[in-house]
């Protein structure tokens, strides 16, 4: 992978399995509230795989796919998909109900579809996919949130303390700065900076920041040039927990199998 070609899918999937609970809270919050949370999520990745075999696109690194249970005792899956591409796709509100009827046939399982629209096309907004024929009607609608929409409440997402309020800010940001990998390195130190400020816990802050620098690459000169910022941000708060070197050394790791491909 060019280390200047921005990063999607890996850190969402990356995201979702770390938060899912909060991604349902943040983003579907009608459906958070329907999930007794008191049994814990299970993640079907074999099924999905199964759901998604006819797909003409390989690689679906975003999706996934969750067997939770409601409070009234039923079980559910519930099938997401996070769609990153910047331009039209016609075929999207097709391939949902697809996943979703597949998903019914395959396990006769209830499937609750979503899908998170991270593209730049203000007004693609695809949330249904239906036809009739001599009075045969099929239809799905299914709940999408589209984030470019957070943009004009930017305050919010840097006063919440969810994780991908972060997420989504590292996103928008990425996608603003494509061909500014300047201004890009600007916008991942405030974010990262931002980490500190609200005091997550050790193992979180790690987890975040492995995803917004996945997600957020810079040239070397510029990676280089963050790097000793936050050694610097840390030796000036007397970071007790050596923070930086924790993810340096991940960093390192990740750099080197991406030179070893």
């Amino acid at each position: 992978m060019n280390p200047t070609t921005a990063n999607y899918d890996e850190p969402w999937k990356e995201a979702l399995s770390e938060y899912f609970e909060a991604f349902l809270h943040f983003f579907f919050p009608e459906v958070h509230q329907l999930i007794d949370w008191t049994k814990t999520p299970e993640s079907l990745e074999k099924e999905l795989k199964r759901i998604t075999a006819s797909a003409r696109t390989k690689k679906r690194f975003a999706d996934k796919l969750y067997k939770v249970w409601l409070l009234r005792g039923e079980e559910v899956w519930i099938l997401i998909h996070i769609e990153i591409q910047s331009q039209y796709e016609e075929n999207f509100p097709q391939r949902m109900y697809i996943y979703n009827y597949r998903a019914f046939d395959l396990y006769q399982k209830p499937v609750i579809s979503l899908a998170i629209l991270g593209d730049e096309r203000v007004n693609w907004r695809p949330d249904s996919y239906n036809y009739t024929i001599a009075g045969c009607e099929v239809s799905l609608k299914f709940p999408t949130v589209k984030l470019l929409d957070y943009e004009e409440n930017w305050s919010e997402l840097e006063a919440s303390s969810n994780p991908f309020a972060i997420i989504v800010m590292a996103h928008l940001k990425t996608k603003a700065t494509t061909g500014k990998l300047p201004q890009r390195e600007q916008w991942k130190w405030k974010l990262i900076r931002g980490l500190y400020e609200k005091e997550f816990e050790r193992e979180q802050i790690i987890k975040l920041f492995e995803i917004i620098d996945n997600m957020m690459t810079l040239s070397p000169e510029l990676q280089s040039s963050l790097e000793s910022k936050i050694k610097q941000f840390e030796e000036e708060r007397t970071m007790p927990l050596r923070l930086f070197r924790t993810c340096h050394v991940k960093l390192k790791k990740k750099q080197t199998i991406i030179a070893d491909q």
